[in-house]
């Protein structure tokens, strides 16, 4: 099955899993442009994954994401796909740390994972719905439906928020009668070997010598590129399926009563 978009920006697309989509959809196709904070990190991908432009741009600066908007759109009016892949994982421990370290740190990480994608989505919307279809493809967690990552509590629920926010938005674009032109899809990896854990006392916990459970990048889009060309809106990989299958089976019917109330 083909892709429902032709141009899709990647947030976070310099490493880890935005780069690693990058190399997916540009393998596929699909003109890929990249958004991230550091323009080495940017230019390499750029180079080792076949995209097609590259903008250094904090999805956490909410105040210049109006600009960034206007910018991309202009240069590639053909943008029918927003990934918000980019995100921030911290360790913070509420006792063990001064009030105002953890409030700096914890906004931050709220900017970043809930509001840039917020305000990126809905900044988007009248663009992507002049599309013939598009997508808006958020990035959440495994730790959006069980948060046993006791130490990062910000993390946990801002990816928990992502997720609930997909379901609402996918919800109420369906009850506008743009479901079919505007797909939302979710990807809640488990843990994958990136680098996402840089700032725990042991950054490389996360890989697969030290935890047999976590994906390598090729593992998890081995999984994630055959759910996406299936069409799937809700994906999850390894160790993840199991608790979103879990989920919607317990609460799933819920929602959809919910919906159609």
């Amino acid at each position: 099955m083909s892709l429902p978009f032709t141009c899709a920006l990647v947030t976070g697309g310099g490493g880890g899993i935005g780069k690693a989509l990058a190399s997916y959809l540009t393998s596929k196709g699909v003109k890929v442009l990249l958004a991230g904070r550091t323009e080495s990190k940017l230019k390499t991908a750029l180079q080792e994954t076949g995209a097609a432009d590259y903008y250094v741009f904090d999805t956490g600066d909410v105040a210049t994401i109006p600009a960034f908007i206007a910018r991309v759109t202009a240069e590639h009016p053909d943008l029918d796909c927003l990934i918000n892949n980019a995100g921030v994982q911290r360790p913070l421990n509420i006792m063990h740390m001064p009030p105002a370290e953890f409030l700096q740190k914890a906004d931050q990480e709220i900017n970043i994972n809930i509001r840039g994608p917020m305000h990126l989505a809905l900044g988007l919307l009248d663009h992507l719905r002049a599309r013939p279809r598009a997508t808006i493809m958020n990035v959440s967690s495994a730790l959006a439906f069980l948060p046993t990552s006791i130490i990062n509590p910000v993390y946990n629920g801002t990816k928990a928020w992502l997720h609930f926010w997909s379901m609402n938005l996918r919800t109420q674009i369906a009850w506008a009668g743009l479901g079919e032109k505007i797909k939302v899809v979710e990807i809640a990896p488990p843990s994958v070997e990136t680098d996402l854990h840089r700032e725990r006392e042991d950054p490389d916990d996360n890989k697969k010598r030290n935890d047999p459970n976590v994906l390598s990048l090729e593992e998890f889009m081995q999984e994630v590129s055959a759910k996406l060309e299936r069409g799937e809106e809700m994906i999850g990989a390894g160790v993840s399926t199991e608790l979103i299958d879990k989920w919607y089976a317990t609460y799933g019917q819920m929602y959809t009563d919910a919906v159609t109330r």
